[in-house]
This record gives structure tokens, sequence and C-alpha cells, in this order.
């Protein structure tokens, strides 16, 4: 979820580095949007309005609102309050927030070079302006002045967390520091601002260059009618009619490496997926990533941490880096246990099909894939047309509605940024209107990679009145190929009901103050990752899975073989994504700045932990995207949040999985909070003791 308080917090005036560069003649104010109340139904975006050259005086106008605010509130006479300190800041800014969600939101879903260019302009400005109000004397003692009376205040629970809240993160952003180590800060945050968005536009660029062309028809042995009619199709769109294309897009490469005979082609294409910005290039990463690593360690250590992820999760559930690594290390070995288990079992499959060779990484998903279809009957691709996506997207609709009452009704009077994009008003039961929802669910070549939920307008309370939320889903699903719509794998299909779990969190969060809409990276996955426990319920199974083109639902006998397949292959599932969440919290756990090759340390890293050679990390250091973004000393979060998960699932069970009681707790006290309460608070409150990680280790196997 998209972070709040980066937005709430901004700053007085520009530093000189902050500038904003000359420009060609801008429009109008008239002309644009950004400087006009929305009249759209329920104030959406007018998407159909918007354009990139819109955005710089947006962002220019939007700045300067924001500075005039802030400086009325530093400055004012009247002695600090909670109204007129907290509240104000927590209020402030609002034309920079809507400019600020359309552009951010768009520039990962719909981006062009225009936009990136613009993203590098905007990005140290950003940061240039969250300094100057972190850092800024008149408004800290403002702030530190009501935190000082907070015990005669007698604040109720949400107020006094917005103030808890607010001091704690003006002290982590450097308030304390004298002059000369606030401007070495400043530094810092400029430099990371920068390297951030080099980052990512180097992996978008480079994901999107590779192309595995085939014009051999008996290279595609393996494949499924679908798959290779998708293959024809980006081919024609890529000027290349006759051949096949395949990308290093989830839809295109996993299916490849799962079902492609030619052993030559899945490891050229998952060598160049796993070599991603690591080219020697302009598009790589290493120093990127290294400079980024050290830059953090000098930052934790000028805010008198000893490393950046004690820095990072002092604000998380987890607390420290022993916690994390605590999980992990609890996990590992059971997890490493299964994987050597699965990969002698491919192995063996190998030497009986005299294949003569050992198992790689190329190697594991396509004989996983048999071994899943002579263990279990069970075929990836004969799945799919069970799980055509609107279907899907229904049956996470019809979970929705039958745990929280909501109604999904399609709006397609509503702009969008893309033909492709569907909008949706959410209602309660009673017919209240609760939000707006918005799905984006295919690749494009202005698309970053990955699934995520984000937030065109979060929901609070101004002025007495509801603010209700506009809310999305971003994913990478298999398209339309041939005759036949867009049909889902599983792993698809659970996708997308864990980023609708996002959506949920978001919408029906029922909080005062829009600062308080974070939630800790550990915590705030397992409302997610909640909804992929319905997935594959029987009942729930019967109203979305229905055969695209006989309308017949799931057969029995196929529900039986996908809930006996649940844990197979989960000591590779299970150890390729703990591998990335050793390499983050190593990335992240320097006790001072170093100088290193980044090859070398990913490989001491995983040599550290044994990683097995036939499994590489989910993620390696120069597309490991998350870890430049938000997830920074987080990806292991995951796994804390599906520990949470299993046993908060484990409640359901108990009581039916419907089960309106368990429903309503879950929604109040998880849902609807926000981060307005700490999070191991929520968590007692609705399932009454600790949480056990022993139903995680029972649902993937491992125990």
């Amino acid at each position: 979820m998209r972070s709040r308080l980066a937005l709430a917090l901004l700053a007085l005036t520009l530093s000189p580095v902050a500038a904003w560069p000359a420009a060609a003649p801008e429009p109008t104010v008239d002309a644009n949007p950004f400087f006009t109340e929305w009249t759209t139904p329920f104030g959406v975006p007018p998407f159909d309005r918007i354009k990139v050259e819109h955005y710089r005086p947006a962002y220019q106008e939007a700045i300067a609102r924001k500075r005039r605010e802030i400086e009325a509130i530093a400055l004012q006479r009247s002695a600090p309050t909670f109204e007129n300190t907290l509240v104000a800041l927590d209020t402030a800014g609002q034309m920079l927030d809507k400019v600020e969600a359309v552009f951010s939101n768009l520039n990962s879903a719909d981006t062009n070079d225009e936009m990136q260019a613009i993203d590098k302009e905007v990005a140290p400005l950003k940061t240039a302006l969250r300094d100057d109000i972190l850092l800024n004397e008149p408004l800290f003692r403002r702030v530190k002045s009501v935190w000082e009376q907070r015990d005669r205040l007698k604040l109720d629970p949400e107020p006094a967390r917005l103030l808890e809240e607010t001091y704690t993160d003006f002290v982590r952003g450097g308030a304390n520091l004298d002059a000369a180590r606030q401007t070495r800060l400043r530094e810092i945050n400029q430099e990371l601002s920068v390297l951030g968005v080099t980052f990512g536009q180097n992996l978008l660029k480079e994901t999107n260059a590779f192309k595995l062309v085939i014009d051999k028809p008996e290279d595609l042995a393996g494949l499924s009618e679908r798959v290779v009619a998708g293959a024809a199709e980006a081919a024609k769109k890529a000027g290349l009619e006759g051949k096949w294309v395949f990308g290093l897009q989830g839809p295109s490469i996993w299916p490849f490496l799962e079902a492609a005979d030619n052993r030559e082609l899945r490891r050229q294409i998952l060598t160049a997926y796993i070599t991603r910005c690591d080219h020697g290039n302009e598009q790589d990463n290493k120093a990127v990533i290294a400079r980024i690593a050290a830059l953090r360690a000098a930052k934790a250590r000028l805010l008198g941490y000893k490393t950046f992820a004690d820095f990072v999760l002092e604000k998380q559930m987890a607390k420290t880096p022993a916690g994390v690594y605590g999980l992990l290390d609890r996990v590992w070995t059971p997890a490493v246990a299964a994987a050597r288990r699965e990969a002698a079992a491919l192995q063996a499959q190998i030497d009986q099909s005299g294949g003569g060779f050992k198992l790689e990484p190329c190697d594991w998903r396509y004989y996983a894939e048999k071994e899943r279809t002579a263990r279990y009957d069970l075929d990836e691709e004969a799945l799919r047309p069970y799980f055509k996506l609107e279907n899907v997207r229904d049956g996470a609709f019809y979970v929705a509605n039958r745990l929280y009452g909501l109604t999904f009704t399609e709006r397609p009077d509503l702009p969008v940024y893309n033909p492709e994009v569907r909008a949706f008003e959410v209602k309660e039961a009673d017919g209240t209107h609760v939000g707006i929802f918005y799905s984006d669910y295919h690749p494009r070549p202005g698309k970053r990679g990955g699934a995520w939920s984000t937030e065109f307008r979060e929901q609070c309370v101004r002025d007495g009145k509801p603010v209700h939320p506009v809310v999305e889903n971003v994913c990478n699903f298999s398209r339309p190929a041939g005759d036949a719509p867009a049909l889902l794998s599983l792993d698809e299909t659970e996708t997308l009901f864990h980023e609708f779990g996002h959506a949920l969190h978001a919408l029906l969060q029922n909080i005062h103050y829009k600062s308080l809409g974070n939630t800790p990276r550990d915590f705030v996955e397992m409302p997610s990752q909640i909804m992929e426990n319905w997935v594959l319920e029987p009942v729930v199974l019967k109203v979305y899975a229905k055969h695209w083109k006989t309308g017949e639902v799931i057969p029995a006998e196929l529900v039986e073989k996908l809930l006996k397949a649940r844990k197979f292959n989960q000591g590779f599932v299970t150890v390729e994504y703990m591998a990335a969440s050793y390499l983050d919290m190593d990335w992240h756990t320097w006790t001072a700045p170093q100088q290193v090759d980044t090859d070398a340390f990913e490989k001491a890293a995983l040599d550290k932990i044994g990683l097995m050679p036939e499994i590489p990390a989910r993620y390696r250091s120069t597309y490991f995207n998350h870890i430049v973004g938000g997830y920074a000393a987080g990806y292991y979060s995951y796994l804390w949040a599906e520990v949470l998960c299993a046993d908060a699932f484990a409640a359901f069970q108990e009581k039916g999985i419907f089960d309106a009681a368990t429903a309503r707790a879950f929604r109040t006290n998880i849902l609807e909070r926000g981060g307005s309460e700490d999070a191991a608070a929520l968590w007692l409150r609705f399932r009454g003791r600790e949480p056990r990680v022993e139903p995680l280790l029972e649902r993937r196997g491992l125990n």
C-alpha cells in the first residue's frame, strides 16, 4: 500500500538542488484538470482529460500551495494545539495528493519516456520537500510542544496515535540532528531518490528489451495451443508475423519454462530473466544497488541506528533484525529439506527418461509439472479453461459479498486511463456507497512487472465528511489468445484474490486521519494473503470455476486433485522466496557503509545459507525492485504475514469459512483500523492470543 505520511509531510522551501529545470511553455491553468475541482462521478480522476503535459505545472502549483499551507502552520502565533498543528498537517496538501496519486500510479501502470523523464525531475523535489518539513525547526517545536502535553490532553486513541506517529516521524526524519548532520541527511536522501528511479527505469527497459524469437515450429514442442497462440500474437505486435515471441513478463516466461521441451531455449530465457540489469551496459544496476545499500547504512548511523534494518524494523511487528532472522531460520531448515526431496524426485525423473544430465534451474519447473501430472493426474493447462479471468474476478467479489455484504457494480461511465481498465462501484449491503474499485489486469510495455494494489484516493474524514476511497488492482495476467478469453493459471488466480485482499483493506478502512492509513509491512500482507484461502474452497469454486466454453462447473474429482496437490513443490516455492528474504536482510544489516562487488556480495550471502544450485533466489540484487522501494529490509514480511494469515484463517475454519461473527470481527479489528492502532494489539483483539507458526508449516507441508 502506498505511503500516506510521505505525502502528508512536505516542505516549506526548495533547497538549491531541488529547483525545477527549465521547461517548454506550459498549458494554461484553465486547461489543466489538476487546477479544478473534479466533477466526475464520485470525484474520480478525469483520466480522459489528463495529459502528460499537465503534470509539471500541476506539481509546481501543488508544491507551492503545500508550502503556503505548511508555512501557515509553522509560523502561526497561536499556541500549538492538536487541532492547529497535528490535524492541520494531516489535512494539508490536498492538491499535491491528487497530482501524486495519479502520476505515480500511471507511471507504474501506463508509463512512457516523457513520464519517466518527469519522474526523474520530481523524485528529488519530493525528497527535498519532505526533508524541508521534517527538518523545519519552528514546525518541529510546535509538534514537540503538543507531544509534551500528551498526558494532559487526554486524547482519544486515534488522535493519540496521530500525535505519536507524527512526532516519531519527525525524530526519525532527523529533526533532532545538528545542522551539519541534517545537511548530510538531505544529501543522502536526495541521492537515494534519484538512484531509486534509475533502478526501476533500468529494470523496465531490460525486461521489455528481451525477446526470445522462435521461427521453427519444432521448437514449440510441449507448449499448449493457448501459449503458442499468445506467442504468435506477441510476434505480430512486434512486426514478426509468422514467428513466435516470448518475453520476460510472467504470463510469457513461466508457461514456457513449465512446458517447452527445448531445454536450451528454457535455459536461454531463464538466463535472460535472472541476469537482468547485470550486463555491464547502461541498464546495469550492480553499482546502483550497492550505492543504495551504502547510503542507507550511512543514513541509519546518522540517525543513531546500528543498521538500516534496525531503522526500518523499529516500525514493524518484527522490531529487530534478530526477530526477522529468527523466523527465517525456523522455516529455512524444513524448507530446504523439502526442496532436497523434491530435487531428488525430479532428478530421478530425468534419469528414468534417459536425460543424462544433472537437474539445473531451467529444468525445475519443467519436470515439476511432469511430476505434478504423474503424481496427481493434474495438468496446469487443463485447469485454465475453468479460470476465465472475469469469472475469477467475480469469484473474489462473491467472497467479499458473503463475508462483508459488499456488492460490485461495473461503471462503464467512469473515465479510465487505458481501455483495458474496468471500474466498479462498491456498496454496502444496505446500498451505502463505499468506494470505487478499478482493475487493470494485463501486461503492456508501459507497465512494470508484478502485481500490486494502490489508491487514487485514500479513505479518511475531512471537515466532518467522509472521503470515500478510490482503489485499484494492477496485475500482469495472461492475455486472451486465439479464440479463447483470458484464462488464468492457478497461481494467477491466487494472485488476483491476493491483490483483491489489499483492495478490501483499503476500501473498508474506517479512520479519521489519512496519515494513519499506513500499516506495518509485515502486517499489511496478512489481509491480502488471507483471501487466497478461499480460492480452492469447494463452495467458492462452484461459483466461479466454470469452463469458459461449456459453462460446466469444475468437476469434483478435479477439485479433489487440486486440494491434494496444494503442498506440492512447496519446498522450492519456500526456498526461492526465503533466499531473496535473506539477501534483502544482508544488504540492509551493514553496520557501516561499504564498497562491494555486488555479484560477490550476493554469492556470499546465498552461499552462507546453503542455497541449492538448482534453485535461484526469487530476486537477484540487480532486479530486486521490492527492496529499492518500500520493502527494503522488509521482503521477509510475506512470510511473517503468512504466519498471521494461516492462523487467522484457522479462526474462520473453526466456525465456518463464511461465519458472520468471525468476518465481522476480522473487518472491525483488522480491515477497518488501518494504522490507527498497534498491529500486535489489533491481532490480539481479533485472535485472542499470540500467533502460532504451526498452521503455516502445516499448510506448506513443512512440518
